[in-house]
């Protein structure tokens, strides 16, 4: 049997890590597995609207530029693309492959779901891969995962190992002096169309975009810092625009802090892990012999 040390080395030379989702929060970790030598595929999850696109490598999905803090993100929409891709080490690998699809690519080393769906019920991420770790709310380690990360503002990034995520509370983190009400969401299902970037000043009342015959308008004066992709097919009540009160200090590009936090966390919460994992190999095992 080969060595725990060696077998986590992918058939592109790097220790595997798939991370489930391409949010600001999912990309943050995967930059943070990155800087520490994985190589990283995110798989899309078609269920999730991702508004803080300039925060995230979500838009790489479409073809589109999508960088965060000097590392890009390429699009693979095929395995043996994904593989071609990690191989060539020229950023993070975004896919809209699920994670059964990727799971082909060979053992995977780190499994993180950072989907953030703070109110579902979580799968159970255990023997999925060598190391699962779970994201917020629902995750329990010994149960659903191995180890889980705190993503609560107030204690974003804490590791847990025995204790389970605290509970979605329904408040949203404050942004300056403002909560929910900086938030736009869709009145009902339908598509969505706006010709809005993220970065553009609005105003309150002002026309940020259409659902249907519905008009949505900006509920704050502000910059731009979420704001659903042109063309996506919404839910009733889904979120489809965050706007930025703090005048000058607003910021809608790069790392969040909450990300990185959270990303830091995760990252050093894998290679935890994973030397704990190794270990407790039989040194036969761990020398391959």
């Amino acid at each position: 049997m080969q060595s725990t040390q060696f077998a986590a080395m992918g058939r592109f030379g790097k220790p595997l890590a798939i991370v489930l989702g391409t949010n600001e929060i999912a990309s943050a970790v995967a930059l943070h597995l990155d800087r520490r030598g994985y190589g990283v595929a995110m798989c899309h999850d078609p269920a999730a609207i991702v508004l803080r696109r300039g925060m995230a490598f979500h838009d790489a999905l479409f073809g589109d530029p999508a960088e965060l803090d000097g590392v890009g993100a390429v699009l693979a929409e095929t395995g043996p693309a994904v593989l071609s891709e990690l191989a060539r080490g020229h950023g993070i690998v975004v896919s809209p492959l699920g994670f059964t699809d990727l799971m082909t690519l060979g053992p995977v080393d780190v499994l993180v779901d950072a989907r953030m769906h703070k109110h579902e019920v979580k799968p159970r991420l255990v023997n999925l891969a060598r190391v699962a770790i779970g994201l917020g709310p629902g995750f329990r380690p010994g149960h659903n995962c191995d180890a889980a990360v705190e993503t609560h503002p107030a204690r974003a990034g804490d590791i847990l190992r025995d204790a389970e995520a605290a509970p979605a509370d329904g408040i949203a983190g404050r942004l300056g002096d403002r909560g929910a009400e900086r938030f736009a969401v869709a009145p009902h299902a339908g598509r969505w169309l706006t010709r809005l970037e993220i970065g553009q000043r609005v105003f309150r009342g002002f026309i940020v975009g259409q659902i249907g015959a519905s008009l949505l308008t900006s509920p704050l004066d502000g910059i731009v810092r979420g704001l659903a992709r042109d063309g996506s097919e919404l839910t009733d009540g889904v979120r489809v625009l965050e706007v930025d009160p703090r005048g000058r200090a607003a910021r809608w590009s790069g790392l969040d802090p909450r990300g990185d936090a959270i990303g830091r966390g995760t990252a050093a919460l894998a290679d935890l892990l994973r030397a704990e994992q190794q270990a407790r190999a039989p040194m036969a095992d761990r020398f391959g012999l």
